[in-house]
């Protein structure tokens, strides 16, 4: 008998993770509300509360993985406020351990799978104010001197496009061995950044600092 015991809250979370997990397995072609309510336990009309269909529930997925990348990139100038290399560094890092740590999200969150983006008004927000934290970091670092001039928003792109680029390589194993018995991730993303940055980093940086956020 399926499981109706979620309170209004939890249902919708419940219902994004097991959405997460039928992507993950199945792909976009294999999800259904149909089997999502199954995997949480809940009936098959259960998920319409939440979602009007397949795509809603895509987007509430994505937005959520945009709104827990915001909260770790604003962790981050937090706790290094005054210092933007340290911050770009930490943000870089931010954004690689969440798709190390939550690889299914991450994934899907920037697959593009999702249809008519700005029927979702939720995501679109949450998209913008993330890419506003990179595009702030950007500039202070600008200011700073660190990183070239230019148009803010097209050099946040260019950091952006390399760390995103260093991830993936990461999730589909494509770095070799060689490299990866010598460095650590963490010291590999620092010697990237190093590659954009007019200031190198200390080498003390490569090590992994406490979790922020």
């Amino acid at each position: 008998m399926p499981n109706e015991k979620y309170h209004h809250g939890d249902l919708k979370n419940a219902l994004i993770t097991a959405g997460i997990e039928i992507l993950a397995e199945d792909g976009e072609s294999g999800l259904s509300l149909r089997k999502v309510a199954g995997r949480a336990g809940v009936s098959h009309s259960a998920p319409y509360a939440h979602f009007a269909d397949k795509q809603a529930l895509i987007a509430a997925i994505s937005t959520e993985g945009y709104r827990l990348l915001y909260e770790k990139l604003q962790a981050v100038c937090r706790a290094y406020s005054g210092d933007p290399l340290r911050q770009l560094v930490e943000a870089a890092w931010a954004y690689t351990r969440f798709a190390l740590d939550d690889p299914a999200h991450f994934k899907i969150t920037f697959s593009g799978i999702l249809e008519k983006e700005k029927d979702y008004p939720e995501f679109v927000e949450m998209s913008k104010r993330s890419f506003s934290v990179v595009e702030e970091i950007v500039r202070e670092c600008q200011n700073a001197g660190l990183l070239e001039s230019g148009p803010t928003d097209a050099v946040a792109v260019s950091v952006w496009s390399m760390v995103h680029g260093f991830v993936l390589l990461l999730l589909e194993n494509q770095i070799s061995h060689t490299v990866t018995d010598r460095m650590t991730i963490r010291g590999l993303l620092v010697f990237a950044i190093n590659r954009l940055t007019t200031n190198r980093i200390p080498d003390s940086w490569t090590a992994d600092p406490d979790p922020v956020g």
